[in-house]
């Protein structure tokens, strides 16, 4: 049996394809077809049953599923472990963060670090995943919830205020009604985000116009004249086309918070980028 091959066993029944399963690792689908048959034959065992809609595990298929996943964490936590002695500062770093936490806060603190350490490649990846630090999906992850992981080195970065805001020109709405005002707000998924609760509460009478989990496009849309929105505040207050409306409450802030794999914490460009990071971000907490 070739080690390698679990690998491509892996991408199948997680993708459901072949031709998912190729692009997610760079191989060719006919390569892929050919390496999953090699360990089946290798096993004498029928891995997949192949239907319509794709590959579904057979029930051996599902406990060699538990070996290989096993073997993989392994296989990573090796190349943590050996990641985490170098000192050199070259090579890539990847960060995990919201859309807009990414643009707005993240984005000027890694042009500086590439003015400084111009060897090392930053990516940074802004989505709603949560991007895994024990599987090496990312290096470094900036979240509103603490982790709670045992392998990860954590710590509050900052407190994130939020405001109500409206086009410029908008008028602060009447706390408690609401009538005859249209909203953005987050869509069911994040309904029960404090701010979205709070805005809910505020305006109980006001209409919802949109709905987004991207806080950056709540902004697009409240410019446009789309609905009042709740933003954080580096994100609302930058935007000219936007107004802070006080109406005598305030939203609730978020707490960010940053965390990276015990595995990593002697990697120097890690730390450097961590200590950039905190110089320029955590000293700015309200």
């Amino acid at each position: 049996m070739e080690w390698g091959d679990l690998r491509i066993f892996l991408a199948i029944a997680r993708e459901g394809t072949l031709g998912a399963a190729a692009r997610k690792i760079g191989q060719t689908q006919p390569t892929m077809g050919r390496r999953l048959r090699a360990l089946e034959q290798a096993l004498g065992q029928t891995l997949f049953q192949r239907t319509a809609d794709g590959f579904v595990l057979t029930d051996e298929g599902t406990a060699v599923l538990a070996h290989a996943e096993r073997i993989e964490e392994e296989a990573i936590a090796l190349q943590r472990q050996a990641t985490g002695t170098e000192t050199q500062l070259d090579g890539t770093l990847r960060l995990s963060s919201s859309d807009w936490f990414g643009t707005v806060m993240l984005s000027p603190v890694i042009a500086a670090f590439g003015k400084r350490h111009p060897k090392v490649v930053v990516e940074l990846l802004t989505d709603a995943r949560l991007y895994s630090l024990p599987r090496r999906e990312a290096d470094l992850v900036f979240r509103i919830k603490p982790f709670d992981e045992p392998e990860v080195i954590s710590r509050k970065l900052l407190h994130i205020p939020y405001g109500l805001y409206g086009k410029k020109g908008s008028k602060p709405p009447r706390a408690g009604d609401g009538s005859g005002v249209r909203i953005v707000t987050m869509n069911a998924e994040f309904s029960d985000m404090p701010d979205a609760v709070w805005l809910k509460r505020t305006l109980p009478k006001a209409e919802i116009a949109s709905r987004s989990n991207n806080r950056q496009a709540q902004a697009e849309l409240c410019a446009g004249g789309g609905g009042l929105a709740v933003l954080p505040r580096p994100l609302g207050d930058r935007d000219r086309r936007l107004v802070a409306l006080d109406i005598g409450a305030s939203p609730p802030g978020r707490d960010t918070y940053v965390g990276y794999h015990r595995d990593l914490r002697r990697l120097a460009r890690l730390r450097a980028l961590l200590d950039l990071v905190i110089e320029k971000l955590a000293e700015a907490r309200p």
